[in-house]
């Protein structure tokens, strides 16, 4: 099916050459952010504190301008008020990174002046030497200069488009030459150090070597020939940190050597510029491996079709673990935004709202070429054909990946569903929200005492995870959330029940768990009904075990069906709508498909069920991945997939949880921890990670929450 020429055209030094470009593009993208905002924020505590401190003894700042440090062309006054404010204001600008370059500027002249004037130190060097790199740089990504710069270059101010231009040119002009002169200078510091070289006193002025790093005597003289000439810069910069890193962590002086923390940084992710050796050898393999670039590294034409349906956590990982493979992906969804389904019941309870577990797909596929995202519905598959069917078009593949997922399952009673909505998309969160919420605005209104009961008494059916998360949330919500905000009722007094059919709930942690779990939601003011089964639900209620619980709200969390994926291949499905598939995921019969996650049946868990978890379809999707990888270079096919149990976990309300794994298991506030670091660490894209902690920071020091909000249908009927 696929030429080896066009695999061969990737060859073993070309993926070199791309893992290496991609590692730099998001140390660059991903840590050097940060990197730079420490710096800034270093820079500035520095000047801060120095400019307090004056404004805090105005005497003794004016006896050093007018003794220590004078400036013969201003007044001691002048001078005073000039130094104090350079540090205090310029020391703020350059923490927010607003006006960068204009702080940074006067912070420079004030820290040469110093070492020229007053007591010379390595430190007010090195200081300077990073704040000339802003002056010709600017600040990176993590600064409100970025923020504002394309409103502020298109917009009325005066000399607004001038001054951007300017900064413009001074990055691509002057940067380069800053970066040459920056190296040099450090060269000759570790030289004076390494070789013994002694300096006219004019020039030791200017040169930190009373302060080089203490360096293995080999190291030093290496590393300056290569700073100097522009060599391997990124790395030796790098192996300079750790060397610095594990001189602190026996000296713990960080004083003059957290500037030479700094400056490697700067250049480890900076490079070396244009005027280097290493410059030149990225212009010449940028003209060998277009990668380097951000450019395909082969052509898409004529290359393996992979097509995966379903952008859930496997058909990312699926479609993330193929970036760098001769293949063409297509990843197919109905939605255009990659949802973290675990939190879903946290914006169902208004803890969170849709963009915070949210994120578009595309933005996550922007700088992988091989990958096109199709915003559409799969309607069937024509295996014969090898097409993905949708309503207008049809995607021909050479390799299938299935990631569908499943939605709630009322086993056999649909009608039930517009009286309980289950909760597997937005749509269905926000829906409930707006029950929740709604039950809440209605009883304030009602005149009827038994209206008012019938409205705040919430029933959640299913004790499994998501059943007794959104129990915890619901009777933290009303018990906590909402305190002092009614006049006619009070939240406190509303009625949760969680309804499971089995003997306990969380039927798939070990009980002792399951124990611990119920105690907390019944602590919670939770009624937990085991050993019950839902018979009727209707807009009256729902019938329990032969009971009537009058309700106005009731939210179904008891089952899920897999997609309609086995029905589009005609092929053997389980109970529950997944599809069998074979120990290497593939379907029986279609050697070309593989279905993973919520969608396949698979015994690969020491002969047990893989549970629909979002490690286990993670886990599927890298699996597919290799496979796919060795059937396009002709390699032999892993091993069997085998899924590996990373554990269960459950939180009850805001201080509760219960994990599993296996040996060990935790309840309480050290469960609820883990999870949190876990769900954090699993949702996708920085600023969802942010967002998810500064509201849970919020809401759980304050009980409150700014995603109250109905939306939806309107709010005109009582009943529903």
């Amino acid at each position: 099916m696929t030429k080896p020429s066009l695999v061969t055209r990737v060859g073993v030094l070309s993926q070199v050459i791309e893992f290496g470009a991609e590692f730099v593009h998001y140390s660059e993208r991903f840590i050097g952010p940060f990197a730079d905002l420490l710096t800034r924020w270093w820079l500035a505590q520095a000047f801060f504190v120095s400019g307090i401190l004056k404004l805090a003894d105005w005497n003794t700042a004016l006896y050093l301008a007018a003794n220590e440090y004078p400036v013969s062309w201003l007044d001691p006054v002048a001078a005073a008020w000039l130094g104090a404010g350079t540090e205090v204001i310029g020391a703020l600008m350059l923490a927010l990174g607003l006006g960068t370059r204009l702080a940074a500027l006067p912070m420079l002249v004030l820290s040469a002046v110093t070492q020229a004037n007053y007591v010379p130190r390595d430190a007010t060097l090195l200081m300077a030497a990073l704040l000339a790199g802003y002056v010709v740089r600017g600040a990176g990504p993590l600064a409100l200069d970025r923020a504002i710069s394309a409103g502020f270059e298109d917009s009325p101010l005066p000399f607004a488009t001038m001054g951007m231009r300017g900064a413009r040119w001074l990055t691509q002009h002057l940067f380069p030459l800053y970066q040459l002169v920056l190296r040099a200078w450090l060269a000759l510091a570790l030289s004076a150090v390494a070789v013994g070289l002694s300096l006219p006193i004019s020039l030791a002025l200017w040169v930190p070597f009373a302060s080089v790093p203490h360096l293995p005597s080999v190291v030093a003289p290496i590393g300056a020939m290569l700073l100097a000439s522009g060599t391997c810069t990124r790395p030796m910069s790098g192996i300079l940190i750790l060397g610095l890193i594990a001189h602190q962590m026996l000296d713990f002086d960080l004083s003059v050597e957290s500037y030479w923390l700094l400056l490697f940084a700067f250049l480890a992710f900076n490079g070396a510029g244009q005027l280097s050796v290493d410059g030149l050898l990225q212009r010449i393999l940028r003209r060998r491996y277009p990668q380097l670039e951000g450019k395909p590294a082969f052509a898409l034409e004529g290359l393996p079709r992979v097509v995966i349906v379903g952008a859930g956590f496997g058909g990312l990982t699926c479609a993330a673990r193929l970036r760098r493979a001769p293949v063409a992906v297509t990843l197919i969804d109905r939605h255009n935004y990659h949802l973290f389904q675990p939190l879903l019941y946290q914006v169902a309870t208004a803890a969170l709202s849709p963009g915070d577990i949210a994120t578009p797909i595309r933005g996550l596929f922007r700088d992988q070429f091989n990958t096109r995202v199709l915003f559409a519905e799969v309607t069937g598959i024509d295996t014969a054909k090898q097409e993905v069917i949708m309503a207008a078009q049809r995607i021909s593949y050479d390799y299938l990946v299935l990631a569908t997922g499943a939605s709630h399952s009322y086993f056999g009673k649909d009608e039930w569903g517009i009286y309980a909505p289950g909760l597997k998309r937005v749509e269905d969160a926000t829906e409930i929200r707006r029950r929740l919420l709604t039950a809440f605005e209605l009883a304030e209104t009602a005149d009827d005492a038994l209206e008012r009961q019938q409205l705040l008494t919430f029933v959640i059916v299913g004790a499994g995870p998501t059943g007794v998360e959104l129990a915890g949330a619901v009777a933290e919500l009303a018990h906590f959330g909402m305190t002092q905000e009614f006049r006619r009722i009070d939240p406190r007094t509303a009625r949760i029940l969680l309804v499971q059919s089995g003997p306990r709930v969380l039927p798939s942690f070990p009980e002792k768990l399951s124990i611990r779990a119920q105690r907390a939601l019944e602590k919670l003011g939770v009624e937990v009904l085991v050993n019950s089964r839902v018979e009727r639900i209707d807009d009256a209620g729902v019938t329990v075990s032969g009971r009537p619980i009058t309700a106005r709200t009731i939210l179904w969390a008891a089952g899920v069906i897999a997609s309609p994926a086995a029905t589009w291949l005609n092929v053997a499905a389980d109970n529950a709508g997944r599809v069998k598939v074979n120990a290497d995921l593939s379907v029986p019969g279609l050697p070309a498909v593989y279905v993973i996650g919520d969608t396949a049946a698979s015994n690969a868990w020491h002969g047990q069920a893989v549970p629909g978890l979002a490690p286990a379809a993670k886990q599927a999707g890298n699996y597919v991945a290799q496979v796919l990888k060795a059937r396009v270079f002709g390699k032999p096919a892993p091993a069997v997939f085998t899924y590996h149990h990373l554990g269960s976990l459950a939180t009850i309300g805001r201080k509760a949880a219960v994990a599993d794994f296996g040996a060990v298991q935790l309840a309480g506030a050290a469960a609820w921890w883990l999870w949190g670091l876990i769900h954090v660490g699993f949702l996708v894209g920085l600023r969802s990670r942010i967002s998810v902690m500064l509201d849970w920071f919020w809401s759980y020091l304050t009980f409150r929450s700014s995603t109250r909000l109905i939306t939806g249908k309107a709010l005109i009927q009582r009943a529903r």
